[in-house]
């Protein structure tokens, strides 16, 4: 999987934050909220996210993480040094009498 470089990422993530603030200011201006949007829209292209502020969280933590920390992370793989369970939990049967 190709990854952004995160100079684009935090530039992005700066601009969408930047918008998210002036629309906040003035939810009436169509064309402040048309802006902000766009940006939304950008990120959401950037990270391959469906929703800005999804989006938007992706972005931090691509840009807190390393590439292949973030791909595992997507990917939902286990971290390293963590036990993955392999095997369900075992039943817990109650000790109260049944009715």
């Amino acid at each position: 999987m190709l990854l952004p470089a995160k100079a684009e990422v935090a530039r992005q993530l700066r601009r969408y934050r930047a918008w998210e603030r002036v629309m906040l200011a003035s939810p009436h201006d169509r064309t402040v909220r048309a802006t902000f949007e766009d940006s939304g829209y950008t990120l959401c292209v950037l990270m391959g996210k469906r929703c800005a502020r999804e989006a938007a969280d992706a972005a931090e933590r691509y840009l807190r993480s390393t590439p292949a920390g973030y791909l595992r992370e997507q990917d939902g793989r286990p971290q390293p040094g963590r036990v993955a369970r392999r095997t369900p939990p075992p039943e817990r049967r109650s000790t109260a009498p049944s009715p």
